[in-house]
């Protein structure tokens, strides 16, 4: 195999870190305009309501709101041949629950779709990427509560007749999976995910189980309910996995970390194998946890499959074992590799581990798979010049595809696209900086909303131009 010559080479940005305009066109508030600004080592604090005192960076993102024709230009300049984005339900729905949708919101995307289009560039649009309205959290109870699915999927009808003919690609969610009792949640995962505190949740296991699986099943209906809508229809879910490694080759260890990196697959299972599966549901009983399945759900499993997987790929980790003493990985759990360097935010750096990602998850599904999140984290510095010489990102970049074109050409996997995290620099969902910029395109704003807002091409913004122009060559 080949990489395609219709691969979609681009990017990935999210309406919550780069829209702003957050009270603007009857936009209701959103589950992320309650989260402050944090850092490394310093956790956003998420609020009952807002304050005046406090920065919130969802308020302003970057933006795009407003600039988005600009962006789109300069993502156009560099050949992208697809823009992944996502719709706020709050901007669609303010509340989530109203019976007719804000016509300002939809026509807002539909401009941003059709500008899109106008240069070249596939729309893949996610349907929910941490933008609840804060409003089904606190009347309803957010995902725990089943009559949220309902909202969802007439969310989601509505933006599926809006943009018909125009979106052929649709993401049902982004990173859902990692809600789940086995693992030790925080609270800013449980919350950009479900607009609930993970220390404030009374009966943790069981409400984290109900979740996941309302979220499972939201996803299955979405699918069925796009594809009756226009049969043309391309439709997936987004999970943010990580290989996990054992220490060594004890068999205990290396049982241990399959463990660890499988319960990450259970809703991919269920979205794929037209069934939820039995083992979580048995594992859950064990537990003394409960699932009440009906017969429609079982129906909404066997319909609603996926048509692609989208993987979201940053990191992998070591599987803790007995007697460790290893620092904590900074993503998902697990354990620092000590062979492997990492970012300035703790985040390793292991390219070989998107190889044997696309290829685990490849073979065990056989579904299509585009990288839908990859990339690096770093303070970029402008030169005396006003330039930024990023060869970190390059080079960090360059592993990444080249080990991805391994996958493709000597793995056999069908991988059809790769998007960047962040073409521009954006807000960071996890600290809410500016400074941890993924960018092609520089975003003179700081941690602090003091800047321009003017954009700037760094170095990696003409390697990258290169590499599409390759079709993935040119690295």
């Amino acid at each position: 195999m080949k990489i395609a010559n219709d691969f979609l080479w681009g990017g990935s940005i999210a309406a919550h870190q780069c829209e702003g305009a957050f009270d603007e066109d009857n936009k209701g508030l959103g589950i992320m305009d309650l989260v402050t600004v944090g850092a490394y080592g310093q956790p956003r604090e998420i609020h009952k309501q807002l304050s005046s005192k406090d920065r919130y960076p969802s308020h302003d993102g970057i933006d795009f709101y407003h600039r988005y024709k600009e962006d789109i230009e300069l993502f156009a300049e560099m050949g992208f041949k697809a823009l992944r984005i996502s719709i706020d339900w709050s901007r669609i729905f303010p509340n989530g629950d109203e019976e007719t949708p804000n016509q300002a919101g939809i026509e807002f995307y539909k401009n941003v779709v059709n500008e899109l289009l106008k240069n070249g560039i596939e729309p893949i649009v996610t349907l929910y990427h941490f933008e609840m309205p804060i409003y089904l959290v606190t009347e309803y109870g957010s995902w725990t509560n089943r009559k949220v699915i309902d909202f969802y999927l007439k969310f989601c009808q509505t933006m599926f007749e809006a943009l018909k003919g125009k979106v052929k690609y649709w993401v049902t969610f982004n990173e859902m999976n990692h809600i789940d009792p086995q693992t030790e949640a925080s609270d800013i995962f449980t919350y950009i995910i479900a607009g609930l505190k993970y220390s404030e949740l009374e009966n943790k296991e069981q409400t984290l189980a109900t979740i996941g699986y309302n979220m499972t099943l939201a996803s299955c209906l979405a699918v069925e309910l796009g594809h009756k809508i226009d049969d043309t229809n391309q439709i997936g879910c987004v999970f943010g996995i990580e290989p996990v490694y054992p220490v060594d080759c004890n068999p205990i260890n290396v049982m241990n970390a399959f463990k660890q990196m499988d319960r990450d697959f259970y809703q991919i299972d269920a979205m794929c194998t037209g069934q939820f599966p039995a083992y979580k549901l048995h594992e859950y009983e064990d537990q003394g946890l409960t699932i009440s399945i009906t017969d429609e759900d079982i129906e909404a499993f066997a319909k609603g499959k996926l048509d692609f997987i989208g993987m979201n790929y940053y990191a992998s980790s070591v599987a803790e074992y007995e007697g460790a003493d290893e620092g904590k990985s900074a993503l998902f759990g697990g354990l620092q590799n000590p062979f492997l360097p990492t970012s300035k935010w703790g985040w390793a750096i292991d390219p070989t581990g998107l190889r044997y990602l696309l290829n685990y998850t490849y073979r065990k599904y056989g579904l299509p798979i585009i990288i839908t999140e990859n990339g690096l984290g770093a303070v970029d510095e402008l030169t005396s010049d006003n330039k930024i010489s990023d060869d970190y990102r390059i080079e960090y970049l360059s592993q990444h595809i080249q080990e991805m074109r391994k996958a493709i050409e000597l793995d056999q996997v069908d991988c059809f696209g790769y998007l960047t995290w962040g073409p521009i620099d954006l807000v960071s969902a996890t600290t809410g900086q500016m400074s941890k910029r993924y960018g092609f395109i520089h975003v003179d704003l700081d941690d602090d909303g003091q800047g321009t807002l003017n954009r700037s091409k760094k170095k990696s913004f003409d390697w990258y131009k290169q590499v599409i122009e390759s079709n993935g060559e040119h690295l």
